[in-house]
């Protein structure tokens, strides 16, 4: 019987520890590290300035313009593969991906994704780094709402 007592209780340590460990985790960590998308919308006034997956992100809204304008930053000591750029606006519309570029260490890149709509008030954004989910390589399937139909912009 003892045994048995001595077995739950290690059961139950290892998922407190588990528990623990899990909701230690932040949402921004949990964002950067599986790759999911913020759901935090910005006003068109707002800046985005985040890392995710090792490619810091800043981007503004210029409304003379109708562009999304900023830079896409390697913050690793190694090359990142493939790193591309999306918004995606509150009218259910999607910018990019812009064209995939490797960036080594360090390396800056300028980021430019115009909007041809004005009917949005809001917007996420976020850089993809790797062959997920919109390589240059893949061709448009209808999975995204583009903004004006085409996969890359």
């Amino acid at each position: 019987m003892n045994q048995i007592h001595r077995v739950l209780a290690a059961i139950v340590i290892v998922l407190v520890v588990f528990v623990v460990n899990g909701c230690s985790r932040t949402n921004e960590q949990l964002t950067a590290e599986e790759g999911e998308e913020s759901n935090t919308e910005l006003a068109l006034n707002d800046s985005y300035d985040q890392v995710r997956n090792g490619a810091r992100l800043i981007l503004t809204y210029d409304a003379q313009s109708n562009a999304f304008n900023g830079t896409v930053e390697n913050t690793t000591d190694e090359t990142l593969k493939q790193v591309r750029v999306e918004v995606h606006l509150s009218n259910g519309k999607e910018l990019g991906p812009t064209l995939a570029v490797d960036l080594a260490p360090g390396e800056k890149n300028d980021v430019q994704l115009i909007a041809t709509s004005t009917d949005f008030d809001g917007w996420t954004a976020h850089a993809e780094v790797g062959s997920g989910e919109h390589s240059n390589s893949e061709h448009g399937n209808g999975e995204h709402d583009r903004e004006d139909g085409n996969e890359h912009n």
